[in-house]
């Protein structure tokens, strides 16, 4: 008896205990990587060696005007923007399109009924661009930076729009604004503002930049610094999701570093900003890539395509100036040649201020591997890391580039079952093979 009871014991518990589930495999860095781009300015086939990704802004008052209540006629705007031909564009270049609904500038007293005419654009929208429809559209950002919109109401229309999108496509994905884990702001929704609503969204948005210091500097620092919440913002909204929202995605829609070659104006709110070289642009933005590939993010943005050299906060983040590459464009566009059929395996080593080595594994699973390898911060000088090979094979290694052309080959040493790698701000990459 005693014996049947405890074998009961163990059939219903065993019957009644889920084996956790696998990890979902890390994205392919092809698509991982993205740029922000902006409506009619955007120029696909400029961009398409840097990403594959593109997020846009979109005013949603360019489609209905100053009536919110109009009855959209996609995929016309009201101001006579093609859509069709915007967003066709890019699909024909081969990018994947989110797009970010902006209704910051629309003070609330003008909307005619707030969730209705909000569910009206959120249906018309999934209806016309969604995978399902014209397939123009695969994401839907509700909301950027909202934050002149009290939570109480930002809630009221993110699940208004939500529910639209939904009506109107099933499968297309929907994103928050720019969400925070603590208290919203003037840039930023609190994450309790979708507390509860995880049916009506799929991705936690999030941006973040490497601010050292505040105004009147605006001074920018490495993305590992230690000191400054550039990744830890990204760590507490992913700690929340996982207490809140197990399962959605975390995207970082907008990080970035600004190089202008000309001087601060002297006088003005920018007047004591500080900007960073192209090289510095270029290493961060690469290494940030790599960073957040081994963190609960899913995809990343670059803040900006394009910039016109204005010494001001936002006003230099460019991968090109004036339409023409800066040093970070060719960064970018070899780290997407190389990376872009890989993805993130594993760490090999990290060392606060001294190196970091990551693994990334071919997608073909034929035992194909890329290691990056790079030294998180000028504070100490070129060294040298050695790194087991385990029975493997290192076929040839490349320092990123700032320039057009090959990229600079890297002389590694071998030892015995080892490879001695010379340690850079500028990731190496070295090709493994078995």
């Amino acid at each position: 008896m005693h014996r049947y009871f405890l074998a009961l014991i163990v059939l219903v518990f065993s019957s009644t205990v889920t084996p956790a589930a696998e990890p979902a495999p890390k994205p392919l860095f092809r698509d991982f990587m993205g740029v922000n781009g902006h409506t009619v300015q955007f120029k696909p086939e400029l961009y398409k060696p840097c990403c594959r990704l593109v997020r846009d802004y979109h005013p949603i008052d360019w489609d209905f005007g100053d009536d919110t209540s109009y009855a959209t006629k996609f995929p016309e705007a009201r101001n006579r923007v093609d859509w069709n031909q915007v967003y066709g564009s890019w699909k024909k270049a081969g990018f994947t399109t989110d797009v970010s609904a902006m209704f910051d500038n629309i003070k609330i007293d003008k909307w005619k009924d707030l969730e209705k005419d909000a569910h009206a654009y959120g249906l018309a929208f999934a209806k016309y661009f969604g995978p399902s429809n014209q397939n123009l559209v695969t994401s839907f950002e509700i909301g950027n930076e909202p934050g002149k919109y009290k939570d109480d109401v930002y809630r009221k229309i993110f699940q208004a729009m939500a529910k639209g999108i939904r009506e109107g496509d099933p499968k297309m994905t929907i994103l928050t604004s720019n969400i925070v884990a603590g208290k919203s702001h003037d840039y930023a929704k609190s994450v309790d503002c979708v507390e509860g609503l995880n049916d009506l969204f799929d991705v936690l948005n999030v941006h973040t930049y490497a601010q050292a210091e505040p105004w009147p500097t605006f001074k920018r620092s490495y993305p590992e610094d230690p000191k400054i919440p550039y990744l830890k913002d990204v760590e507490k909204v992913a700690a929340w999701r996982d207490s809140k929202a197990p399962g959605k995605q975390i995207w970082v829609t907008e990080f970035g570093w600004d190089a202008s070659t000309k001087p601060p104006k002297k006088t003005g709110d920018f007047s004591k900003w500080i900007g960073n070289t192209e090289e510095e642009q270029a290493q961060w933005l690469c290494r940030s890539f790599l960073l957040f590939s081994n963190m609960s993010v899913d995809r990343a943005y670059i803040y900006f395509f394009n910039d016109n050299d204005e010494p001001q906060m936002h006003g230099a983040a460019g991968l090109t100036r004036n339409w023409k590459p800066k040093q970070c464009y060719w960064a970018v566009a070899h780290q997407l040649k190389t990376l872009g059929d890989y993805r993130f395996s594993k760490v090999l080593q990290a060392k606060e201020g001294e190196v970091y080595a990551y693994e990334y594994t071919h997608e073909s699973g034929d035992g194909k591997r890329v290691w990056a390898v790079w030294s998180p911060t000028w504070k100490k000088p070129e060294h040298e890391v050695t790194l087991p090979l385990g029975g493997l094979k290192a076929v040839k290694a490349e320092q990123m580039p700032l320039a057009e052309g090959d990229a600079p080959k890297v002389e590694i040493k071998k030892q015995d079952d080892n490879i001695v790698v010379p340690v850079k701000e500028a990731p190496v990459y070295i090709w493994i093979e078995k």
